[in-house]
């Protein structure tokens, strides 16, 4: 080697040189259970489904597109008889039905979602991920939560063109845009548990059942008085009746304190009925695809 080779300097050392200068930051390692892990988990877990849905047409139909022209539908067929024989704007129940049903409905598609991705073992991936083990849950239950307040309003945006109005004030309006985010947070619990026990023909199904019977026997697609006497009591303290009247009395006035605690105690009740069920249901899942 000539002295001028010697003397050269490489240019990687110049690089490794200067970088001692100017040492990397330390990096602290977070723990997979710590809960600002979890938050943070969840909120990716929550922004991936959401893009999902987002790309996927036939949610968009289920979420959107169905409630809507339902509600348009409802307007058209129902919306003249039930004004006058209840002296009440029918257009006031139906949005609040066509909400929670939106909820309802959309539900449905998370649960196919969720037994697709435990068929082909994306689940049994991210247990075995250093992700946290309650992130894909609370994740799921919170892209729920988006959802429903996204098709909320989306229902209720429509429902003010052909003649909803926010009659009781801006805290009202609020307060009425929650009730279907609680109740599909509540609803949403319950479907992941059944997503969990039982097969898609099957779930499908069953949920399809219990959608039909909530909106048939429900406030707001026709008053209470109108079904057999025998029938009332049950229809108005069913789930969907209780979240109507409330919502009916938020946004053209009437009775609102008791159907919504009704409203609120089922939405809740439903949380904590279901909550270990699902994470029970969804651990089994992630572990084994069953």
């Amino acid at each position: 080697m000539s002295s001028a080779e010697a003397t050269m300097t490489h240019p990687i050392a110049d690089d490794i040189e200067q970088a001692a200068d100017f040492p990397l930051p330390a990096v602290t390692a977070r723990s997979e259970r710590a809960l600002s892990t979890w938050a943070l988990h969840s909120l990716i877990q929550c922004k991936r489904l959401l893009l999902t849905w987002a790309r996927d047409p036939s949610t968009t139909i289920q979420t959107l597109i169905y409630p809507a022209l339902s509600l348009l539908m409802f307007r058209i067929v129902l919306g003249k008889p039930i004004t006058t024989a209840t002296g009440i704007p029918s257009i006031y129940g139906q949005v609040a039905m066509m909400t929670l049903i939106a909820a309802m409905t959309g539900a449905v598609v998370s649960a196919i979602g969720f037994k697709t991705e435990k068929a082909t073992g994306l689940l049994g991936r991210f247990w075995t991920m250093p992700v946290h083990r309650a992130a894909g849950l609370t994740g799921r239950i919170l892209a729920e939560a988006v959802r429903v307040l996204l098709t909320t309003l989306f229902v209720v945006a429509v429902g003010v063109v052909i003649g909803f109005r926010f009659g009781q004030g801006p805290l009202a309006g609020i307060a009425l845009i929650a009730i279907p985010v609680l109740f599909g947070i509540g609803f949403a619990v319950l479907i992941t548990t059944l997503a969990t026990i039982t097969e898609g023909v099957m779930l499908v199904g069953l949920i399809g059942t219990v959608n039909t019977l909530l909106m048939f026997f429900n406030s707001g697609f026709v008053p209470v008085f109108a079904y057999p006497v025998w029938l009332q009591s049950t229809v108005e303290n069913q789930p969907m009746s209780c979240a109507v009247d409330a919502m009916r009395g938020l946004s053209y006035g009437g009775p609102v304190a008791e159907p919504l605690m009704k409203s609120i105690a089922w939405s809740v009740g439903l949380i904590v009925v279901f909550a270990y069920p699902a994470i029970r249901g969804y651990r089994r899942a992630a572990e084994t695809g069953r």
